[in-house]
């Protein structure tokens, strides 16, 4: 029977990142996607392509995850931008309703497209309110500083020590995505279990950063795990479709590419991960 995929997660009309990359690379992997929509942003070409945010009413939310969970047996979704403090109350009163076998929070921290007070009102919410859910989190380099209260990460062993203050947040594991911003010349993310650090890491394509990158990421560990992965195995998976995504990235009008996944995982492409203890 087809493993079921869920997500509650934000728009983003340009279909290179939110929930529309969440449902497609859920089933890319073979998993059925179900989606509960919190927020619509909508990048704004006449303005720098700045970012327009616009929340979904917290009822609607409610009403969704309710008809998501009555439809259909869910136990593994995935968390992604949320948006403001109102959504938080709704999603982390909805999510205690029944137990989960994961929550896989993908932190969105200060939202862009609010004014800085609302954003940081939202990071708060955000870290009382639904980190203590998660039992994997994943991450990216800002999240990870802002996370962990460090200033900076420029080392394997900085995102080390981050991914182990974070756990002491509460998650289970914590996935760190160094991606470009790690200097050198690979792209790499780390994975603390509790016990033991896994390094995930390929050469570096290009410096750019893709569009969709970290979505999918946790989307495909998302999926994984729906399906009974391990979670090292799973986090292996989402580095090797990331990898393949940003080498078969999609140009638009928009001034960033997007990542592009086939639901193909190809042998050359699982070559370029390399796997290493710490």
């Amino acid at each position: 029977m087809t493993s079921l995929s869920y997500v509650i997660a934000g728009s983003e009309a340009t279909g290179g990142a939110g929930i529309q990359v969440d449902l497609k690379t859920f089933q890319a992997l073979g998993t059925y996607a179900v989606g509960t929509l919190t927020c619509i942003v909508s990048f704004d070409p006449k303005n720098d392509w700045g970012h327009r945010f616009v929340p979904v009413d917290p009822q609607v939310i409610a009403a969704q995850i309710e008809a998501a969970t009555s439809c259909h047996d869910l136990d593994v979704v995935k968390i992604g931008m949320l948006g403001t403090p109102a959504t938080i109350d709704t999603v982390a009163a909805s999510l205690a309703e029944q137990p989960w076998r994961h929550v896989v929070l993908d932190p969105v921290l200060i939202c862009k497209g609010q004014e800085p007070g609302a954003a940081l009102d939202t990071d708060n919410a955000l870290k009382a309110q639904i980190l203590p859910l998660a039992s994997v989190i994943t991450p990216n380099h800002f999240e990870a500083c802002t996370l962990s209260g460090m200033e900076r990460l420029e080392s394997v062993a900085g995102m080390a020590e981050a991914a182990r203050r974070i756990h002491a947040l509460g998650p289970q594991h914590v996935i760190v995505k160094g991606g470009v911003e790690l200097p050198g010349p690979d792209a790499v993310d780390l994975l603390f279990d509790g016990e033991t650090v896994t390094v995930y890491s390929t050469p570096k394509i290009g410096q750019e950063r893709v569009s969709g990158a970290g979505c999918t990421f946790a989307a495909a560990v998302t999926a994984e795990l729906a399906k009974g992965t391990d979670i090292h195995d799973a986090a292996r998976i989402a580095k090797q479709v990331v990898t393949q995504g940003i080498t078969d990235r999609r140009a638009s009008a928009a001034p960033f590419d997007a990542v592009f996944f086939d639901g193909t995982l190809r042998e050359d492409v699982a070559a370029r991960v390399q796997v290493a203890t710490l």
